[in-house]
């Protein structure tokens, strides 16, 4: 019989032990011993039965009650009873009603060897299932930490590390190129992800993660760890060079000194962690032309071109400098790139030239076409700052009448012309949607121009709702990697030069409207 006083003790003494082995509660393995004994009293009694199982957690008793609803009509039998057969099963509870609980306690079972074997299998994996939770709240509180551990095994060239309660891996890709690693040795990593899974959880580590080196800079400089020094970005290509961007609340403290220390110390052991990456630290500064010039060292910079709403920068410099800028293999200005969150374009001062010359001539060519004028008066416009015939078209008679060479007949000759070049645009353009068999709903989106709609067309985008699947890269352009390289993605309305603010604002628009 299980309720002998030897079993009784002895299931207690099991709890224990398995809770401390395991390191969870033993509260935990009482419920699953609970639940073992429930489900070998349904197969005794009957499993359409509602079996509560009890353990005392100082005595050991077991207490086995069947539970019944009190009701006014039966419709289970073994779960219910009428009041009147309540009130005779337990004849002293006088305050029996309809709704309440009645519990009658079941005799003691034996448990056999093949119900003894269901309940071991009940407890074991209540158990596993305990240890996987308590593994996984442990170690989720360390996503975002270095953690240390000794190396297992390799399997398919991703590394297996075993941190003491758990195991943890570390991907092919996640490795530093060439580093070589062997079973035994201690190592650190930057918990990147902890994945809660059917199967368990797993924890994925990185050596390559830019995080690793920031994480390394907060352990080895105590002004860091101390609040007194941030770091602002960091950009990595692992195993060969990296650029850190650090800043300080206190003007006292120098903070690329502090990161580097006395005579390099503290940098250097960084250096040996990651087997000889080279470490660029850098000043951060608010003047971003400084910045960028900063991160491009020891490149000296001539003209730096910024445009906010793209994300885009022009670094202008020359011949014997552009070298020193790109880097090996393009390293450098890459680096820069991720370090300032800005796409960099590197250009010699003569490239410069060219380009302005290049749009100064496009935009000339453009007015003489569209307003039949002269190649000197198309010059003039374009020197004067007017970039195309909606500028001209929109501008004020007196603006275009008081440039030199112009006069007031000439310059209203020129608005008409351009609002007459206009219309016949707008005509063109809608004649060409019609073709196209672009729906008015996306010709109707607020913020988007007929010639937008055009080239969305052209691209098979004729839907409202095809547009709102569009992503802003999709739209403006951006960059992808692919295989460890940069590789540009042009956008369909690249040439409307759209900010990516105004990129999501249309998209989102569109998404309201689709999915209302």
């Amino acid at each position: 019989m299980l309720n002998k006083r030897a079993d009784k003790l002895e299931l207690l003494r099991i709890a224990e032990a398995v809770a401390l082995e395991k390191s969870i509660d033993k509260e935990l393995d009482i419920e699953s011993m609970e639940s073992a004994i429930q489900k070998a009293a349904l197969t005794k009694f009957g499993n359409d039965n509602s079996i509560e199982v009890s353990i005392d957690r100082a005595s050991g008793d077991i207490k086995i009650q069947k539970v019944l609803e009190v009701v006014e009509n039966v419709e289970e039998p073994s779960k219910q009873v009428t009041l009147a057969d309540a009130k005779k099963i337990d004849s002293k509870n006088k305050d029996l009603k309809v709704g309440d609980k009645l519990f009658e306690e079941l005799p003691q079972i034996d448990f056999g060897r093949i119900a003894a074997q269901s309940a071991k299998q009940v407890i074991t994996l209540r158990v596993k299932e305990a240890e996987k939770n308590r593994q996984y709240e442990d170690f989720i509180d360390k996503q975002g930490q270095v953690l240390s551990g000794i190396i297992k095994r390799s399997e398919y060239g991703n590394v297996i590390i075993d941190l003491g309660r758990a195991e943890a891996v570390i991907k092919k890709d996640e490795l530093i190129p060439r580093e070589i690693l062997k079973n035994g040795d201690r190592v650190k990593a930057y918990c990147y992800e902890v994945k809660k899974e059917l199967k368990g959880h797993q924890i994925f580590l990185s050596r390559a993660h830019p995080q690793f080196l920031a994480k390394l800079f907060f352990q080895e400089v105590p002004e860091i760890y101390e609040g007194i020094i941030e770091i602002k970005s960091v950009a990595r290509d692992p195993g060969s060079r990296a650029k850190i961007c650090v800043s300080s609340a206190d003007s006292s403290i120098d903070p690329v000194g502090a990161c580097v220390g006395m005579r390099g110390s503290r940098v250097q052991t960084i250096v040996n962690e990651l087997h000889g990456e080279k470490i660029d630290i850098i000043k951060w500064t608010e003047d971003l032309p400084t910045l960028i010039s900063e991160s491009l060292s020891p490149a000296e910079i001539q003209k730096v071109l910024i445009d906010q709403d793209n994300k885009r920068i022009d670094v202008i410099l020359t011949e014997e400098n552009l070298s020193k800028a790109i880097g090996r293999r393009g390293q450098n200005v890459r680096l820069a790139s991720k370090l300032t969150n800005y796409e960099i374009d590197i250009l010699t001062d003569k490239e410069d030239s060219e380009r302005r010359q290049a749009e100064f001539k496009d935009k000339t060519e453009t007015l003489i076409k569209n307003l039949e004028v002269d190649e000197t008066l198309g010059q003039l416009l374009v020197s004067e700052g007017f970039q195309g015939i909606e500028e001209i078209s929109q501008a004020k008679f007196e603006d275009i009448a008081k440039i030199e060479g112009i006069d007031e007949g000439t310059a209203q000759e020129l608005i008409n012309r351009s609002k007459e070049n206009l219309i016949k645009e707008k005509e063109e353009v809608s004649k060409r949607l019609k073709e196209l068999g672009v729906e008015d709903s996306l010709m109707n989106l607020k913020g988007i121009t007929q010639g937008m709609v055009v080239l969305l067309g052209q691209r098979n985008i004729k839907k409202l709702s095809d547009f709102a699947d569009l992503s802003s890269d999709e739209l403006i352009g951006g960059f992808d990697e692919i295989k460890g390289k940069k590789i540009r993605i042009d956008g369909y309305l690249e040439e409307f030069s759209l900010s990516r603010d105004e990129a999501n604002q249309l998209i989102m628009a569109a998404r309201e409207i689709v999915f209302k």
